[in-house]
């Protein structure tokens, strides 16, 4: 989207009236991070003990200046709730932040590009806050720049599996759990669903390396081993539809376990489980809400 500045000025200088300026650093490498984000999951996020005016207002000077544009949501009986997102000079601005770790940046195209990614990135980052609340209350290390979006590996001939987002979530009072990797099912799309991607990651354990060049002894194995000590838990967040359809979508990921020999030898491995968001946000990720997929009682992620 055209920036609303005709010509957007630097970070240092456009932003120097507000009063923190590494809220505006903040605000853009999040927005650079999940894509998207309302006004109150940025709060949530960054300022949990801040007012919504204070983000309104970074945000607002951020959009004058042409770093971050928004795409209204209805809201039935309330003003409507704005979703932000990076511009292209937004995202050029943030390449070179060291919070975000060289991960790339997210800019939107247009409002209507917004509009139509909103939807399955809001829940995403819903589900991000309620690992990062759940971790604030247990004090447990899990802060905003843990979590990263759309991660991607290759499985070979030009196939990748995409995980919604890698999380890092460590324990205190122990060594650090393995972080899990949120796999978030949208119902409408369920011909993909829980039980594909578990698939898919399935493949993911399965892929060994290849040399690139075949005439040349090289070393080859497991290729997760390139990114990860052991292959993080992988849980399953479903939303968007009536509990009763929700529940009954976690059958089809465990009847693959039960069923599909490549996924059972994977679950063997690979601790997997499914849950519900709204569980997530109303009792937390640490409380025993995660259905087991090989089977057994819901329990805490931890405890998969």
């Amino acid at each position: 989207m055209t920036p609303t500045s005709p010509t957007p000025t630097t970070l240092g200088t456009s932003l120097s009236p507000i009063p923190t300026e590494s809220l505006c650093h903040q605000v853009l490498a999040s927005l650079a991070q999940h894509c998207i984000a309302t006004t109150s999951q940025l709060r949530r996020m960054l300022r949990p003990d801040g007012t919504r005016q204070l983000l309104s207002r970074v945000l607002n000077k951020l959009r004058s200046d042409g770093f971050v544009d928004f795409t209204a949501l209805p809201d039935a009986g309330r003003s409507r709730t704005h979703a932000w997102y990076l511009t292209y000079e937004g995202a050029r601005l943030t390449r070179d932040l060291p919070v975000l770790r060289g991960r790339p940046p997210c800019p939107i195209t247009s409002t209507t590009a917004a509009s139509l990614k909103t939807p399955h990135t809001r829940a995403a980052v819903r589900a991000h806050l309620a690992f990062a609340e759940d971790a604030r209350r247990l004090d447990h290390e899990h802060g905003p720049w843990d979590w990263t979006s759309e991660v991607s590996h290759s499985v070979g001939e030009g196939e990748r599996v995409v995980a919604d987002a890698h999380v890092l979530h460590r324990h205190r009072e122990r060594t650090a759990a393995k972080p899990p990797r949120v796999r978030r099912n949208r119902p409408q799309h369920h011909e993909r669903g829980a039980a594909g991607r578990e698939a898919d990651h399935a493949r993911l354990f399965q892929h060994e390396t290849q040399p690139v060049d075949r005439r040349k002894p090289a070393a080859t194995g497991a290729a997760w081993l390139r990114w990860y000590p052991d292959l993080p838990r992988v849980l399953f967040v479903l939303t968007g539809a009536p509990r009763t359809r929700l529940e009954n979508r976690m059958s089809d990921p465990q009847a693959m376990v039960a069923h599909h020999p490549l996924v059972a030898a994977f679950a063997g491995d690979v601790r997997l489980g499914a849950a519900v968001l709204e569980d997530l946000e109303q009792a937390g990720p640490s409380q025993p809400v995660w259905v087991p997929l090989p089977g057994g009682k819901p329990r805490p992620w931890t405890e998969l």
